[in-house]
């Protein structure tokens, strides 16, 4: 039997669904970056502050499965967002040890700033292909994270069911002495 040459080998790696999804997630991150590097933001910041202008009030764990985040990574996400005056943490008002998130005026400013280069992005990501073909990768992208999205490290809580009310965890009841 022939040896394979380093090209041949090369292709083969190449053409693995988990290379091709992690290299085109590197070149989406590489365009949005592109477009949106005057303002600083990276694509998990803009997703915190997008998912606070659609849903504010919320705790930073629910932004976290809403986003498919770890609790330690939106934790220094959300600080650096809090430390830019960009969000706002507030107390609960259901739960005086939760914290809520919300978008400042200039959370809700650089948003809006962000709009447009974001957009570009987005259609930059598509430009490889046909209005039809833009149709069918993202159906195929939405059913192959649908499909697998409770095997992941980190699940997304799905869209289309409500974010998990604050809930309290029983206090210590103290002995009497």
């Amino acid at each position: 039997m022939a040896e394979e040459t380093s090209d041949d080998s090369l292709q083969i790696l190449y053409r693995r669904p988990g290379f091709m999804i992690r290299r085109a997630h590197q070149i989406a991150v590489s365009l949005f970056m592109a477009e949106t590097e005057r303002f600083g933001i990276t694509k998990t910041q803009y997703g915190i502050l997008f998912i606070l202008s659609h849903r504010p009030g919320l705790s930073q764990i629910t932004v976290a499965k809403l986003l498919g985040l770890d609790r330690s990574t939106t934790s220094m996400v959300v600080k650096k967002l809090e430390d830019s005056g960009l969000v706002a943490l507030d107390q609960s008002a259901e739960d005086l040890r939760q914290r809520t998130l919300s978008l400042t005026a200039e959370g809700r400013a650089m948003l809006k700033r962000l709009s447009e280069p974001v957009k570009r992005a987005e259609q930059h990501v598509l430009a490889a292909f046909t209005p039809a073909e833009q149709q069918q990768f993202l159906t195929l992208l939405d059913k192959f994270t649908r499909h697998f999205n409770a095997e992941t490290r980190v699940p997304i809580l799905p869209i289309d069911q409500p974010p998990p009310p604050t809930t309290t965890k029983p206090g210590r009841r103290r002995r009497r002495t």
